[in-house]
């Protein structure tokens, strides 16, 4: 479709151009119908026109195809963060891009595509503009931006039910929809990393459960599997819940145990956990990590073994993005670096770990970097970017690019 000279001009509704005025247009520009669409489409301004109502933004064919369907999409963040804009399950960056183009609003226009099916004889559509805009948003995927939601949790901690905080306590506290006005992440991510942190849904309001409280219920837990002599594979739902009701609610029983373990039913319909070995050695661990700078390794190891349920068998590995061996300090050290405590910036990121350690083997790095890869970005492209690489006996190190601090 072309739009001719006469259909662009500004023409109000009591002198709408004809048909016939379009023909002899295109005779004085001596231009050839037959290498035209037949249709033409005359354009005039609303009365309504304004170049403030809108706001024009570019999206993808899949997210096209999301807002067709009645889906909706959401713009987050305060005033002191810049905007992100969320649907269901994705995070886009929003970024302002300027055209040297006036870009004309003009609902009833149509494009080739929709023209291509009617008559071929020519026919002369009128369209009303009713704003323009000379510039548009542009949607880049980014990464949700979830440390604010911890920290929120984290001003209001579940100690338990008798807790005095509990019965006193003038803390805020959040439902989903709180954290969705809050937080700049979709809702399934949001919800996502409220399973991730192990937080719990008390009253109707999202709560982290104090650390000491959570080691409490999981204790409860592994000491009747012992008791009981069950396997920690097949733990029953409803004999637990019987048998721990007396010491803490059935609520948190059962929370501890989707925490830490796999819900699965037989073929009898029972419900039964499977826990999560790596997930109840990590948290031991942490309790062991939390009150000292640094551990002597192998006094660690030992300790942390003991610590655990007996049958249970512990790996450094299970600590990774929790903890940090330093294998170069005589005696060989570890102490606690949560990567949920550093920086959702990448610069920012890097340089914090760079303060802590100069040169890293990729190994060590990775469970700090991971969550900063963008989609079909490598540990690899990220650190060629962020660091430089180097050997040392004969072991790949990487260090920062720039002093640090």
């Amino acid at each position: 479709m072309e739009f001719l000279p006469a259909q662009l001009s500004t023409v109000t509704p009591s002198s709408m151009r004809t048909l016939q005025e379009i023909q002899a247009t295109l005779q004085v520009a001596k231009l050839d119908p037959a290498e035209l669409q037949p249709v033409a489409q005359c354009l005039s301004f609303s009365e309504s026109f304004s170049s403030e109502d809108y706001c024009l933004l570019e999206v993808d064919d899949t997210l096209c195809k999301y807002i067709e369907s009645g889906q909706s999409l959401t713009i987050r963040g305060d005033m002191d963060e810049h905007a992100v804009l969320c649907s269901e399950d994705k995070t886009f960056d929003l970024k302002m891009a300027g055209t040297s183009n006036m870009l004309l609003i003009v609902p009833d226009c149509r494009t080739p595509n929709q023209l291509a099916s009617d008559s071929s004889t020519d026919q002369l559509i009128h369209c009303q503009i009713y704003g323009f805009a000379k510039s548009y948003w542009e949607l880049k995927r980014s990464r949700p931006k979830l440390k604010k939601l911890k920290k929120l949790l984290m001003e209001n901690q579940y100690e338990g039910p008798s807790s005095v905080k509990e019965r006193n306590s003038t803390y805020p506290k959040y439902t989903k929809e709180d954290l969705m006005e809050t937080i700049q992440a979709s809702e399934q991510e949001i919800m996502q990393q409220l399973q991730l942190i192990h937080a719990c849904r008390i009253e109707g309001y999202w709560r982290i459960l104090e650390f000491d409280y959570e080691m409490k219920l999981l204790n409860h837990v592994t000491q009747l599997v012992d008791s009981e002599s069950w396997s920690f594979s097949k733990i029953p739902l409803t004999i637990c819940l019987q048998e721990l009701e007396l010491l803490e609610p059935r609520e948190m029983i059962e929370h501890c145990l989707n925490c830490y373990g796999k819900r699965y039913t037989n073929e009898a319909g029972e419900v039964f956990y499977a826990l999560n070995e790596d997930e109840v050695c990590k948290s031991n661990a942490l309790m062991l990590l939390r009150n000292a700078v640094k551990f002597n390794l192998s006094e660690f190891e030992e300790v942390w073994q003991q610590s655990v349920p007996e049958g249970m068998s512990t790996r450094l590995d299970q600590l990774e993005g929790v903890a940090l061996v330093d294998r170069n300090s005589r005696p060989q050290v570890i102490f606690q670096l949560n990567v949920e405590d550093l920086s959702e910036s990448i610069q920012e990121r890097f340089n914090s770990l760079f303060h802590i350690r100069v040169k890293w083997t990729e190994e060590d790095i990775a469970p700090y970097v991971r969550g900063l890869c963008g989609e079909k970005q490598t540990i690899g492209t990220l650190l060629t970017k962020y660091a430089r690489s180097s050997m040392q006996n004969g072991v790949k190190v990487f260090s920062s690019r720039r002093p640090v601090s």
